[in-house]
């Protein structure tokens, strides 16, 4: 692809346009090696007369996240996925990178597809702009280049805070599950070389001991907007459930003889997949949703709460669950595996501080990473206005860069 200029006033306006030198990229499926970008023979190009995207080349995605671009620095072969514009004599690369960015909004509503939105060559063709003169291109380029390195900066540097308070949450978790609360108390050894030692009144159980473990549904019923939520692997994240995109399924449609429908307090552990171990309790407003293809632990002779938060350790996740959900080629838990897993047990009482303790204080430390997600959503906004202000003329820049 390439640029046709049209008329304009206060500038040129472009058109995208075919140009014969380049055509939509294409799908290759060469070897990969772990770790570093795949690479491609001369004479495989040759031969299958695959289209070499030159130095400068602007590659923008026509496929899922729409107005993605990325500036090519040597050249390379891109699959299906990204659409390379090749600027002309009168274009920047650096500018025409964040004017397609800008313009990604534009991008996504004329994006066509059922399942999977895709841009065709024919949508680019028809994308117009304004750009200024070149030296203007250059200037609107370097100023942005400055500003969103120090937003990047700024946001890498709330996200690493954000990954510090998870790695505390998780530590704090872990400690308290195996430790207790009371730091002067008398310690004796577990038994178990990987444990160490544990509270000498604490008892060490299997989860199979406290409780029944189930399985979800096998196949979704039908989907219904208003009908039942249905609760999937994918709902689940670190001990929370997200209802945002949860599905909904029509009750006339589920198998009641399989019994279903969750209850609060019920803890979901994913059975298959790339979140396989990763659980989380039932909370009181799903009461009555039913499970998807996961296992459902139903606690009987401990506090669930207790047991959800001990699910979450690292003794438990880390040391054994995850290394019983490796043992198969695709990372899979059945409900023996889960109920063979060691699990500590202090008093109910004790368990009951112990709940009340983290409840606190992840509360608390949710609360910072709430506060820190919310300011890196700020300057990420402000990061695209900012792009959209200066590609568009909005603000002059010409000043802060001389």
């Amino acid at each position: 692809l390439a640029l046709q200029s049209l008329s304009g006033n206060g500038g040129q306006l472009f058109r995208m346009g075919f140009h014969p030198l380049l055509s939509t990229p294409f799908a290759f499926l060469p070897a990969h090696r772990a770790g570093h970008p795949a690479w491609v023979r001369e004479d495989t190009i040759a031969s299958m007369n695959l289209k070499v995207f030159p130095t400068g080349t602007v590659l923008c995605s026509c496929s899922c996240r729409m107005g993605t671009t990325a500036i090519v620095m040597r050249p390379l072969i891109s699959n299906q996925t990204f659409i390379g514009i090749v600027p002309g004599q009168n274009l920047n690369s650096d500018f025409l990178f964040y004017a397609v960015q800008c313009f990604s909004d534009h991008l996504q509503r004329i994006a066509t597809g059922a399942i999977q939105q895709y841009l065709s060559r024919e949508d680019f063709q028809q994308f117009r702009f304004f750009i200024p003169a070149v030296g203007e291109q250059q200037a609107i380029a370097a100023f942005l280049d400055r500003e969103t390195i120090r937003i990047d900066a700024l946001i890498a540097k709330k996200e690493r805070q954000i990954e510090l308070l998870r790695e505390k949450r998780a530590a704090l978790i872990s400690h308290v599950v195996t430790k207790g609360l009371d730091p002067k108390v008398k310690m004796k050894d577990s038994g178990i070389e990987w444990l160490g030692e544990i509270p000498a009144h604490w008892d060490v159980s299997r989860i199979k001991r406290i409780g029944k473990i189930k399985y979800g549904l096998g196949e979704p019923p039908q989907l219904l907007d208003d009908g039942l939520p249905f609760v999937r692997a994918t709902d689940i994240h670190r001990g929370k459930i997200h209802i945002a995109m949860m599905q909904h399924i029509d009750p006339n449609d589920v198998p009641w003889s399989r019994d279903p429908a969750l209850r609060p307090t019920d803890i979901l552990v994913v059975r298959s997949g790339a979140y396989t171990g990763d659980s989380a309790i039932i909370p009181e407003e799903l009461a009555g949703a039913i499970a998807g293809y996961d296992m459902v632990l139903r606690v009987i002779n401990a506090l669930p709460y207790f047991v959800a938060y001990a699910l979450l350790s690292k003794y438990l996740l880390y040391g054994q669950i995850y290394l019983e959900k490796m043992r198969a080629a695709q990372p899979h838990l059945n409900a023996e595996e889960l109920g063979n897993c060691i699990i500590l047990l202090p008093s109910k009482p004790e368990q009951t501080e112990i709940v009340a303790y983290l409840d606190k204080e992840t509360a608390r430390i949710d609360e910072l990473s709430k506060k820190i997600e919310t300011s890196i959503l700020a300057l990420s906004e402000y990061r695209i206005a900012l792009i959209s202000a200066a590609v568009t003329g909005k603000i002059d820049v010409r000043e802060e860069v001389a």
